[in-house]
């Protein structure tokens, strides 16, 4: 259960960490993407283990609504899924079309950038 929250805030960071503050991106970074304690993130910055954890929590907060409102991440899986199906697809039925696995292959390299 942690894990996969631990994947959804770092997706979600992913997608909308230019809309944070700088402290914000700071905390969220070192907490979920650095590994860092709560209170090694307090005394790197001087402040309380709880200020830390709030500004952590106020912030996946944060993040949940945009993701409510804009919906970044929900579209990128979909994409991802419906890509799957489309690659499955290709692959079982028109395994040697070198043409259609090359429009295939460019559609993953665009999603990647």
């Amino acid at each position: 259960m942690e894990l996969e929250k631990n994947e959804r805030v770092n997706a979600l960071f992913a997608f909308y960490q230019p809309l944070l503050t700088k402290k914000q991106n700071d905390y969220l970074e070192l907490y979920y993407v650095d590994d860092y304690s709560l209170g090694e993130i307090a005394e790197e910055f001087g402040v309380s283990r709880q200020a830390v954890y709030d500004n952590i929590k106020r912030t996946e907060k944060i993040l949940a609504a945009y993701e409510a409102k804009l919906g970044l991440l929900a579209d990128y899986q979909a994409r991802n899924r419906q890509f799957d199906a489309l690659q499955a697809y290709v692959k079982t039925h028109y395994p040697a079309d070198e043409q259609l696995n090359t429009l295939v292959a460019q559609m993953e390299t665009l999603e990647e950038e």
